[in-house]
């Protein structure tokens, strides 16, 4: 059969067409592929976990700068029924020692502090055992600090956690200084210290002439715009649409939101956001309170001498990897930094692979979620 010159043209012009058509879809998934995961991809691993009526989380997910997810999942608070958003503010627990580290070395950047100065050039007053703990010590765990949660657990030996009352900073100090040694040679070993950083937080005051709190509040949450982000003191200021902690018990949720340990500051007390978060995370970033020069004490891991004992392992087996409060265990090959926290009716992580331009955020009050392992699920979807 003889096609016309009419009718060839038409067949060509179509076959022309598919060929574009299929280019097209062609760039187009190679475009999408760049981008990486869709919206749809990241929900996935989150959508089963929480039920709308249920405490839950917050996940936030950056590229350069760039948010690609942020949503909220479940409730903030069960009494009021509010759900949690990127407005909802959680109570950070350990991800805090990252903002201590900050602040310890925005001192350090104007000369009020040294990084090798000793706890008794700050506290004259301090026991003899100080003058052998640098900053850096305190800064990097490597103290040998007693913790102070092993002393209260002598102190309050068979009382239920309801009946211990909640201690502050200056009473960690205070124990601090009723000791006599230090658990092991400071340096000589690594070994994860609360006590080290609410020690820390006294550190700032004493440099400062302000509180641990306000200093915060000065120098980096209201210069970068987290307004809702604060060191929460119960009595003094309160928290915005705050999320409480719940824990689950004989198949009912629990309010476990304070326990004696949540009043300390320095080793866990912010509370923050999603939105506040993706401002800092732009500040770290883009180095907007600290220089790259004077970042780069907090991203280098501490060395500890051949002799000592043996490093904890972190992920993977390896020896757990820690600079200034951050962790900096490297994951697939890729460089991070990251932190987890727990405390009594909450799980957080904050994951940063700085090379890739990829930051992870994920804020739990409930205890049945595992926030770190699902940042991962998340990363895996992005590095290759």
């Amino acid at each position: 059969m003889e096609f016309s010159d009419h009718s060839r043209s038409r067949c060509f012009g179509l076959l022309f067409a598919l060929v574009l058509f299929g280019g097209a879809c062609s760039l187009s998934r190679s475009a999408r592929a760049a981008q990486g995961p869709t919206a749809k991809e990241i929900a996935a691993i989150f959508t089963p976990l929480v039920s709308r009526q249920e405490p839950g989380l917050a996940v936030l997910v950056r590229l350069n700068g760039r948010t690609l997810f942020k949503r909220g999942y479940g409730r903030r608070d069960l009494r009021s029924g509010a759900p949690i958003d990127s407005h909802s503010n959680f109570r950070l627990a350990s991800c805090t020692k990252q903002f201590t580290a900050l602040a310890v070395m925005l001192l350090v950047q104007e000369g009020k502090l040294r990084l090798d100065d000793k706890l008794t050039d700050i506290f004259p007053e301090f026991p003899a055992y100080g003058r052998t703990i640098t900053i850096r010590n305190l800064l990097n765990h490597t103290s040998g600090l007693v913790a102070y949660e092993d002393l209260m657990d002598k102190t309050y030996a068979g009382k239920p956690w309801q009946e211990i009352p909640q201690i502050s900073d200056a009473a960690v100090f205070e124990l601090m200084t009723q000791q006599t040694a230090t658990k092991f040679p400071p340096g000589a070993a690594w070994e994860y210290s609360n006590s080290g950083y609410c020690v820390l937080a006294r550190v700032v005051e004493k440099a400062s002439g302000v509180s641990f709190a306000d200093f915060l509040r000065q120098r980096i949450f209201v210069p970068l715009k987290m307004h809702d982000t604060m060191a929460y003191e119960y009595g003094k200021n309160g928290v915005k649409a705050r999320a409480y902690g719940y824990t689950k018990d004989a198949g009912l949720w629990l309010e476990t939101d304070q326990s004696p340990t949540s009043a300390t500051l320095g080793d866990g007390g912010v509370y923050s956001s999603l939105d506040d978060l993706s401002k800092w995370d732009d500040a770290l970033r883009d180095y907007t309170l600290l220089s790259e020069a004077a970042m780069r004490p907090a991203l280098t891991a501490v060395a500890l001498p051949e002799v000592s004992r043996p490093s904890p392992e972190g992920p993977g087996g390896a020896p757990i990897k820690y600079g200034f409060g951050w962790f900096l265990n490297p994951y697939r090959g890729h460089a991070r930094m990251w932190h987890y926290g727990e405390s009594i009716g909450f799980r957080t992580v904050i994951e940063r692979f700085p090379a890739e331009g990829l930051t992870i955020v994920i804020l739990a009050n409930r205890t049945d979620l595992e926030p770190a392992g699902l940042a991962l699920k998340v990363a895996d979807l992005y590095l290759h």
